[in-house]
């Protein structure tokens, strides 16, 4: 097999945030697939395929990509911010586990800008201790779980940065998670809403857990709930190094 995948993370919307390694990458391609909103960033030139599909057909989209790489392509499979974070690395993975054929191939992971690193710093540094990350997303696992990880990371006091908080096909589960953490003592915490960072129209947003609402996120904005001890410093949110 002569052909390669490489799974590379475009970062959170501008071009700025594209690591030279992505961009090089992306230059050496003959075929580039991914969910159409992130493939059309890639601009096409002579030589080079693109593969545009819909948001549900990762797997498909993992075995498609595979198969290329098999038969020599030079393959890049894109996802926003960093490929390995709630993206298309795990779906190329579980993929080639049941695929032994292909097993062989050369893959590399090149890491991006994820969306949580690109809010936090436009905020300040809301991560600057201990925090996780939970996708909102009950696509490919039960809300029940959703639940049980979003009170335990409360307890823990950990910040807790919220991928995918709100789409148009599950407009209520957001306001779910709102109720959740303020039912486990966070009302007064600071919630940071990051829209559309670091494109044109990015949007930022800073209120208490108890000002927030379900309406103002979207599948565009990445939300971060500080911990106990988050606070402000003249425009920017922190979280201190040192826990009292």
């Amino acid at each position: 097999m002569t052909g390669t995948l490489t799974i590379a993370g475009l970062g959170p919307g501008s071009e700025a945030l594209v690591t030279p390694e992505v961009t090089a990458a992306l230059a050496a391609a003959t075929d580039i697939l991914g969910y159409a909103p992130y493939v059309a960033r890639v601009p096409p030139r002579p030589g080079l395929t693109l593969h545009p599909s819909d948001n549900r057909e990762e797997l498909l989209r993992a075995s498609e990509a595979l198969r290329l790489a098999a038969e020599g392509g030079q393959v890049v499979v894109v996802s926003s911010g960093d490929p390995g974070v709630f993206a298309m690395a795990s779906a190329v993975f579980e993929t080639l586990e049941q695929a032994p054929q292909w097993q062989g191939l050369p893959i590399r992971v090149l890491p991006g800008v994820t969306a949580m690193l690109a809010a936090a710093a436009r905020a300040g540094a809301p991560l600057g201790h201990d925090f996780c990350a939970i996708n909102l997303s009950d696509n490919l696992k039960p809300w029940a779980v959703i639940e049980k990880r979003l009170r335990l990371a409360a307890e823990a006091d950990f910040a807790i940065a919220m991928y995918n908080p709100r789409s148009a096909s599950r407009p209520e589960g957001f306001g779910r998670a709102l109720a959740l953490l303020r039912e486990a003592g966070c009302g007064e915490r600071l919630m940071i809403f990051a829209r559309a960072i670091s494109a044109a129209d990015e949007k930022i947003e800073i209120v208490t857990l108890n000002q927030a609402t379900p309406e103002m996120a979207d599948m565009r904005t990445l939300v971060i709930l500080g911990n106990s001890q988050t606070r402000r410093v003249g425009r920017w949110v922190y979280a201190p190094r040192r826990v009292e």
